[in-house]
C-alpha cells in the first residue's frame, strides 16, 4: 500500500483540483499508515498535498467498508455459536447427548457429516436438506456424463478429422514436392532450350552475314542475279508448276493414242502434241541445266 501511494506521490492524477486541503490531516494519515517508519521524503507543494488527501480519503472509505464487513461477520459467526450452543443445550436435554461424549468413530462419522453438508451447501444436516442436495449432485453427475460422452464423440470425429488433414496434408506435400522436382526439370529444359536457341540464333545471324558477304562478292564478280539462291528457288518452285502442268498434256495425249480417227488428223495431232512435249521438256531442261550451274 505505502508503495502505490508513494506511486501516486511521484505520478500526478488528472481531474483532480481542490486547493486548500489541511496538510495536518494528511500529515496525521502518513503517520497512521507508515507506524513507526519514517515517512519518506516528498516535495510539499498544493498538487501533492491534494493528491495524498484523496488518498486518505479513499483509504478512509476502504477501511470502513472492511470494518463493516467484519463486524457482519463476527456477528453471523455469533450467531452460528448460538446456533450451535441451543442445538447442543436442546441434546443434552432430549436425549442426555453431547458431542464430546462421541467416540472416535462417532466425531469421525459426525465430522464427515458435517464436512458433507459444507460441501452440498445445506442448510443443516437434516434428510430432508441431504436428499434433494444429493439428487442435484446426481443430476449433475448424470449432465457431467452426458456431456462428456458428447465431448468424447466430438473429439472422436476431430480425431478421424485431424487424421484425414494430415493425410491430405501428405498427400500435398508429396504432389508438391513431385511438382517441385518436375518444374525444376522442366526449367532445366527451358534453359537448355533458351542456350539452344542463343546458338541458333548467333548462328543464324553468322549465316546471314556470310551469305549477305557472299552475295556482295559475286555481284562484285559480275554474277547474274538469275543464278542467286532465291532465283533459283523460284525456278525450281516454277519448274514443279511446269510439271505439274504436263500431268494433264500427257493424259491427253493418250487419249488421242486411244482413237481411232483418221489417218492425217491424227498424224497432224500427234504432232502438234509432240512439239508442245518437245517444247515443255526443252524448257524443263533449259531450267535444270541452269539450276544445275
Amino acid at each position: 500500500m505505502p508503495e502505490l501511494q508513494m506511486r501516486a506521490i511521484k505520478y500526478s492524477i488528472p481531474g483532480i483540483s481542490n486547493p486548500g486541503l489541511p496538510e495536518c490531516q494528511v500529515a496525521e494519515w502518513l503517520k497512521k499508515v507508515f507506524g513507526d517508519h519514517p515517512i519518506p521524503q516528498y516535495e510539499m507543494n498544493s498538487r501533492t498535498t491534494e493528491i495524498l488527501y484523496h488518498l486518505s480519503e479513499r483509504n478512509r472509505v476502504r477501511d470502513r467498508d472492511i470494518s463493516l464487513v467484519i463486524e457482519d461477520l463476527k456477528q453471523k459467526a455469533s450467531e452460528y455459536e448460538s446456533e450451535a450452543k441451543r442445538l447442543e443445550d436442546f441434546l443434552m436435554e432430549s436425549v442426555n447427548f453431547s458431542p464430546a461424549n462421541l467416540s472416535k468413530s462417532g466425531s469421525r462419522f459426525l465430522n464427515a457429516l458435517v464436512d458433507s453438508a459444507i460441501a452440498l451447501e445445506i442448510k443443516d444436516t437434516s434428510l430432508a436438506s441431504f436428499i434433494p442436495a444429493v439428487n442435484d449432485l446426481t443430476s449433475d453427475l448424470f449432465r457431467t456424463k452426458s456431456k462428456s460422452e458428447e465431448m468424447k464423440l466430438e473429439l472422436g470425429k476431430l480425431e478421424k478429422n485431424l487424421t484425414a488433414t494430415l493425410v491430405l496434408e501428405k498427400c500435398l506435400r508429396e504432389d508438391l514436392k513431385k511438382a517441385e522436382l518436375q518444374l525444376s526439370a522442366e526449367k532445366a529444359k527451358v534453359d537448355s532450350r533458351l542456350q539452344n536457341m542463343d546458338f541458333l540464333k548467333a548462328k543464324a545471324a553468322e549465316f546471314r552475314f556470310g551469305i549477305k558477304a557472299a552475295e556482295e562478292q559475286l555481284s562484285a564478280r559480275g554474277m547474274d542475279a538469275s543464278l542467286s539462291h532465291r532465283s533459283l528457288a523460284a525456278l525450281s518452285e516454277k519448274l514443279s508448276e511446269l510439271k505439274e502442268q504436263t500431268i494433264p498434256l500427257k493424259k491427253k495425249l493418250e487419249s488421242y493414242l486411244d482413237l481411232m480417227p483418221s489417218p492425217s488428223l491424227a498424224q497432224l495431232k500427234i504432232e502438234e502434241a509432240k512439239r508442245e512435249l518437245d517444247a515443255i521438256e526443252a524448257e524443263l531442261t533449259k531450267k535444270v541445266d541452269m539450276m544445275g550451274l
